[in-house]
């Protein structure tokens, strides 16, 4: 199986903040993999370790045990076959929309002329080609985002990592935002390892969700394949008896990890108030 990016036996352990020295084991014996030009999306309860994962596969973070594998070879330091869309914005508000595309290409010492063509052949893309010129705070949510998607795509990644990079926005410009990801990603087909918390976008926009446990010592406990026909719509997409099937069939799983995670939560806050 060609596999673009694999977690093999994942365990990642901090330390406490209990002062004691105890460790922390967030994930604990994860394996995911992800083939090449596959979207998987992972869900699972707040605070439950997916962004850990996230950080392990960008190589932002070495597990305490276990292995990546990036096209079937170790990762060790940065995974410079990826590219990386946070949750937060990264974008630089002394730059201009298209100065902020180029970062990227700069640091890589791609020519001038070549990077210009492709930070706006990127702009243009994502329908922001005429707000090349505008500053961060001149832009909307909805437009930030689309800036941030062109500074990650724009240096070609074959595995395209994605933080909940829209939780932020309103559900139109979301929905928008998650169309223009599809769009792109059909005639790109690259890996794409999307997290976050909303099933409805995981099943709208993919091949396979993968279901978290809740935390600590997070792990997979449940895989789905998402046999919905491609193109899809996300918003009508929704309303199909298919999609409705597959939904009830996660949210089984995932139900009881959500409820426990609400639980973990609220004995740690009462803890730390006593």
């Amino acid at each position: 199986m060609n596999f673009a990016l694999e977690l093999n036996n994942i365990t990642c352990e901090f330390l406490s903040n209990s002062g004691d020295g105890a460790l922390y084991t967030a994930v604990k014996d994860a394996t995911l993999q992800i083939r090449a030009g596959e979207f998987v999306s992972v869900v699972g309860p707040t605070g439950c370790g997916k962004s850990t994962l996230l950080n392990v596969a960008a190589g932002l973070l070495r597990p305490s045990k276990g292995e990546v594998r990036v096209f079937g070879r170790s990762l060790i330091g940065l995974n410079s076959r990826a590219g990386y869309m946070f949750q937060s914005e990264a974008l630089l508000p002394w730059r201009t929309a298209l100065e902020n595309v180029l970062l990227g290409l700069e640091y890589k010492d791609v020519p001038k002329s070549e990077a210009l063509s492709q930070a706006m052949d990127w702009l243009s893309k994502v329908g922001l080609s005429k707000f090349a010129n505008s500053y961060v705070h001149q832009l909307s949510g909805g437009m930030r985002k689309r800036v941030a998607l062109a500074q990650t795509l724009v240096l070609n990644p074959d595995i395209i990592l994605m933080d909940e990079p829209f939780s932020a926005l309103d559900i139109q410009t979301r929905q928008l935002m998650e169309n223009e990801v599809l769009d792109i990603w059909s005639t790109q087909r690259k890996a794409v390892l999307f997290i976050t918390h909303d099933l409805d976008e995981a099943i709208a926009l993919s091949d396979r969700v993968i279901v978290l446990s809740a935390g600590p010592a997070t792990h997979p406990i449940g895989e789905f394949e998402i046999d919905l026909a491609r193109p899809r719509n996300v918003a009508e997409i929704r309303h199909d008896l298919d999609y409705t099937r597959v939904h009830a069939q996660i949210w089984e799983v995932l139900k009881s990890e959500v409820l426990r995670g609400y639980q973990q939560q609220n004995i740690t806050v009462n803890e730390t108030t006593v």
